[in-house]
This record gives structure tokens, sequence and C-alpha cells, in this order.
């Protein structure tokens, strides 16, 4: 069982009240807003491997949905988030494209838990994010972003479509308000709890 770490007081920018960290992985299908996730809520600069969108990727890559997209995530994101005064948060975000899911196992070692960030417009592009999760036996939550264009749909619908189990929580956001971001990590810590004590 995998559990949250001691965190050594090496690191001078975390307060000596900081005990606990986690690792959390960010996960869901290409353009759902997991860069966008992690920059909002990271309280240091976060790490970004944003290279521009190519012509190759054209082949593979559905951008109806996002047809603006010019970057895409090639390796990971990385943020930090204290929680509490004793517990903080290392985020990593997972690429989108199936292309880079080989990072997938270094990306997942020593998580406690993960977000699958999906959009109501495409719920069917999280099923293979969402097949690595269950099949890695990682605790997750799904996030629901909130595109300005993307439907209302009822979260009963959401967890239909996504036949997820009951255990699993469903929360909405929308990535760029930190709050709700904050919310949706509470959310998981809370679902993941049993793994920090």
């Amino acid at each position: 069982m995998v559990s949250a770490t001691s965190t050594p007081r090496a690191d001078p920018a975390l307060p000596a009240t900081v005990t606990r960290s986690a690792k959390l992985v960010v996960a869901g299908p290409l353009g759902v807003g997991k860069t966008t996730f992690i920059g909002s809520i990271s309280e240091i600069p976060p790490l970004r491997t944003e290279e521009p969108m190519t012509r190759a990727g054209e082949a593979v890559d559905d951008l109806t949905l996002t047809p603006d997209k010019r970057e895409t995530t090639v390796a990971m994101d990385f943020g930090r988030l204290r929680l509490s005064s004793s517990l903080v948060l290392y985020l990593f975000g997972a690429p989108g494209q199936q292309r880079f899911h080989y990072l997938w196992p270094t990306l997942t070692t020593g998580a406690i838990g993960a977000l699958l960030v999906v959009d109501t417009r495409r719920l069917d592009l999280a099923f293979d994010t969402l097949t690595r999760l269950e099949d890695d036996g990682l605790k997750f939550c799904v996030a629901v972003n909130r595109f300005p264009d993307s439907p209302q749909v009822p979260d009963e619908e959401v967890r239909e479509a996504l036949d997820l189990p009951a255990e699993v929580p469903l929360v909405t956001c929308d990535a760029r308000r930190p709050e709700d971001c904050r919310r949706a990590l509470i959310t998981l810590v809370q679902h993941v709890h049993s793994e920090l004590t």
C-alpha cells in the first residue's frame, strides 16, 4: 500500500509545519484542461512540457472540439500545492495522447490517487485513461471540466456514461478557477484518505 511520505526538512521553501507529502496524477484525454488545472492551482510556477501541435499529429489528434489548441503536453505538467499546514500535494499532469502513454508507469509510480478530468462533449475519449486507472488499481475521482460551450449533463448521466462505480466521487469544476480545482483535489484526498494514514 502506497502512503504519503514524510517530507524532509531539506526544502526551505516549505514551512516547518509540513510533515507529509502526496503525489497525485491529473489525467485525461487530449484537450480536457489538465495543464490549465495544474497551472491555476499550483503555488509555484508550474513546470510545463508544452510543444507546438504539428502536422504529424493531425492524423491522430482529434481537435474537432478544440480547433484553437496550438500546443500539447509531451511529457508532463508539474505543480505543488499546500493543501493544509501539514500536507503538500505534488501534482503530475499526464499527457493525453496515446502515443505518450509509455510515460504512464513513471508518472503513476508512488502516486496515491488520480484526478480524471473529462469533457462532456467527448466522454467516450476518457475510457482509455479510465481503464488504465482501474488496471493499475489507482484510486481516482472524476472532475467534469465545464467549458463554456459544453452541454450541462447531469452528474447521474455522466456517471452512467462512464460506468463509474458508486464509490468513485464525481465533481464539476472550471479548470481556470483555483477554488474549483482546490475543491476537486480535496475530494480526491478525502477519497484516498485511508492511504494517507
